[in-house]
């Protein structure tokens, strides 16, 4: 059995891996990690350029394109080893990454996941829009990152260097315990790709399970590299998914209620899309989305044993982990405003209508 699996999911991605697979492996073989390579059926040369430039690295050979969700489940049925990374192939590490992960995950058991720090590496100041220090959600289900909210992304000036609590840790460089990712049933392949890891770690935190950001480690990530930003597909599948993550791990309590608000948040920010930014596939993809949901809406199926087990350990639902967002800030004034400034238009949601939902946001249980 391996101690540490660092596993990362490939499709035609050789021009990510040839730049970046040097610094994960000069920084990670020599703290004890196996590095893999699963495949999702690329149609480039990656499997070839892995094999002449890269033989230490182990391959996986998916037989088609699974999505990063369901790959990753395929991929790691046919890996033992105590822990998973689950590592995007435009991410560089740094000296000792694994250590400090490794370190904390030993000494607290009662931890299923964690993550470094992750900066941008185009703008290595900043902190990385996928999932900076840490992630957590608000009452109404949206993500986001200390280190980003909305699309304001924080320089790093140290504030977030302390470990701590969050509910989600960023699926492009995600450790966590094979065995409690066995236990929640792994990544939920409907997704394909995009939240997948927020569903993963929401169900591990309803079934008491622990999740941390570790700032002593360090990683750059490109991002983007599934999807471009702005593709139609991506917002179908940003929308969709999240959308179905809600609907597995809410309260019947707390479903009616969230999914009203959703409706006409996520409807105005489609007709943001139409009339102020003329994206008409964008607008297509929203409703589209929640015509889907409309249908599901009145015949909720049991998704998961975790929620479950977290009613049986009193999990009442996500306003349990609210938390004030100004400590989440830490007092950033360029944060606060984008978060509170009236009646303006950010990230495709009209600001007032969130401003109940922006005094506390979920951090922690």
């Amino acid at each position: 059995m391996d101690k540490i699996a660092i596993v990362i999911l490939n499709w035609n991605g050789v021009g990510m891996m040839e730049k970046f697979l040097p610094s994960v492996l000069k920084y990670s073989i020599e703290d004890g990690a196996t590095v893999y390579v699963a495949d999702n059926a690329s149609t480039d040369n990656s499997m070839q350029m892995l094999k002449e430039k890269f033989p230490q690295v182990r391959t996986i050979q998916l037989e088609k394109n699974w999505g990063f969700a369901e790959g990753y489940n395929k991929a790691l049925t046919q890996i033992d080893a105590e822990y998973y990374v689950l590592l995007n192939s435009d991410v560089e590490v740094t000296h000792h990454w694994l250590v400090p992960l490794l370190e904390f995950m030993d000494s607290h058991p009662e931890t299923a996941f964690c993550q470094p720090k992750l900066l941008s590496e185009k703008d290595r100041n900043s902190f990385e829009y996928a999932g900076a220090s840490g992630g957590y959600i608000d009452k109404y289900g949206y993500p986001f990152c200390r280190g980003r909210i909305f699309n304001t992304v924080e320089t790093d000036d140290g504030q977030y260097d302390y470990t701590t609590k969050i509910l989600w840790a960023t699926g492009a460089c995600l450790m966590i315990r094979s065995e409690d990712y066995w236990r929640a049933d792994g990544l939920d392949g409907r997704f394909f790709a995009h939240s997948e890891e927020i569903d993963l770690c929401w169900r591990l935190r309803i079934m008491g399970k622990d999740g941390y950001c570790v700032p002593d480690s360090v990683a750059y990530h490109v991002g983007g590299g599934t999807l471009p930003k702005g593709n139609p597909m991506k917002t179908y599948l940003n929308f969709r998914n999240n959308l179905t993550m809600l609907y597995k791990n809410l309260t019947d309590d707390e479903l009616k209620g969230v999914m009203r608000m959703r409706w006409f948040l996520d409807y105005l920010a489609a007709f943001q899309m139409l009339i102020l930014e003329r994206k008409f596939k964008d607008f297509k993809a929203v409703v589209k989305r929640f015509q889907e949901m409309e249908r599901r809406f009145h015949r909720r199926p049991q998704f998961h044993t975790g929620l479950e087990v977290g009613r049986k350990q009193g999990y009442t639902g996500l306003l349990q982990f609210l938390y004030p967002v100004e400590i989440l800030c830490q007092g950033n004034q360029e944060v606060l405003s984008a978060l509170t400034l009236p009646f303006s238009l950010h990230n495709n949601i009209l600001k007032p209508l969130y401003y109940e939902r922006l005094r506390y946001y979920q951090l922690m249980g």
